[in-house]
C-alpha cells in the first residue's frame, strides 16, 4: 500500500477512535498527528502515520497509559498499532515499513 493509501486509512481509523471515544463518555485533544521533530527518529508522526491522543473524562486529563487501555484495544481491533505496549498510551499509530 502506498504511503498516501496508507494516510488515508489512518484518517479514517483515527476518526472512528475518537467517535468511539466521546461515544463512551470521554473527550479529546489532539496532541501531535504530523510533526516536524520531537519524537524518535523516523516517527511515524513524520509521515502522519501517528497521532496523539490527549483523553479527557469530566474535564480531568489522564495522563496515564492504563487510562487508554479501553481505547488501545479498539484501536489494535481496527489494526492500529498502540503505544500502550511501551508505556506511551496516548500514541496511536499504523505500521509502516516495519515501524509504528
Amino acid at each position: 500500500m502506498t504511503l498516501g493509501k496508507k494516510q488515508e486509512k489512518f484518517s479514517l481509523m483515527l476518526s472512528r477512535l475518537i467517535a468511539y471515544i466521546y461515544k463512551m463518555g470521554y473527550q479529546v485533544r489532539m496532541g501531535d498527528v504530523w510533526a516536524h521533530d520531537g519524537h524518535k527518529e523516523n516517527s511515524n508522526h513524520y509521515i502522519k502515520l501517528a497521532a496523539d491522543i490527549n483523553l479527557f473524562k469530566d474535564g480531568k486529563y489522564l495522563t496515564e497509559t492504563e487510562d487508554h487501555k479501553l481505547f488501545g484495544k479498539f484501536w489494535e481491533e481496527m489494526g492500529g498499532s498502540w503505544g500502550g505496549k511501551y508505556q506511551d498510551g496516548n500514541h496511536y499509530s499504523i505500521e509502516h515499513n516495519g515501524r509504528s
